[in-house]
């Protein structure tokens, strides 16, 4: 397995001509495009930029993720995104408890739901087997198969399952899953339908 050490700094200074560039890029956003709004927001940029960009892009039909802690999170849940991650840690943090066992999450998962994320279904599933080698990206990982899933069916539990072979797949691996590994944990992967 590889140690590592992990180094978190300050973003860069974003100008104001940066921000305006990227929204002129947003624009060209429209129906079947997906978004991801991943990580914090860089000091130097307005602390509502998710939301500004989520308002900017209403009623265009573009699929955006979030994929970042509390206030961001919760600030626009209003606009439903269609996907959120928020691992039980961070979900207790919003909600300002602890939440240790898988069956504690589902309550507080739906009342984001009531809060404004999307669909309304329950899906459960064992972590799949494996040596854990490099978490490093596999959250991302988990963002990119379920997307890569939604894309191929449209279906959430092939996007769930998907989501939760990268993700485990890449956190088996030294680098990155490649397709064949993320399958081979995929034929692995039993969801169940609860709610």
């Amino acid at each position: 397995s590889i140690d590592g050490t992990e180094i978190n700094g300050r973003g860069p200074k974003i100008p104001r001509e940066a921000v305006d560039a990227l929204m002129t890029q947003l624009d060209r956003l429209g129906a079947d495009d997906t978004l991801v709004l991943a990580g914090s927001i860089p000091a130097s940029m307005p602390d509502d930029i998710y939301q500004k960009i989520m308002e900017r892009l209403d009623g265009r039909d573009v699929r955006i993720v979030v994929d970042a802690t509390k206030d961001l999170l919760l600030n626009v849940l209003g606009h439903h995104p269609f996907l959120i991650k928020p691992n039980n840690h961070e979900l207790g943090d919003i909600f300002g408890v602890k939440l240790s066992e898988r069956e504690e999450v589902v309550p507080y998962a739906k009342k984001l739901q009531e809060k404004g994320a999307v669909n309304g279904s329950v899906y459960a599933a064992e972590a799949p087997k494996g040596t854990l080698k490099n978490g490093v990206g596999a959250g991302d990982s988990m963002v990119a198969g379920f997307l890569a899933g939604y894309g191929e069916s449209g279906d959430y539990e092939h996007a769930f399952r998907m989501g939760l072979a990268a993700g485990s797949a890449s956190a088996f691996s030294e680098q990155l899953a490649t397709k064949d590994e993320i399958k081979k944990v995929y034929e692995t992967c039993k969801i169940t339908k609860i709610g």
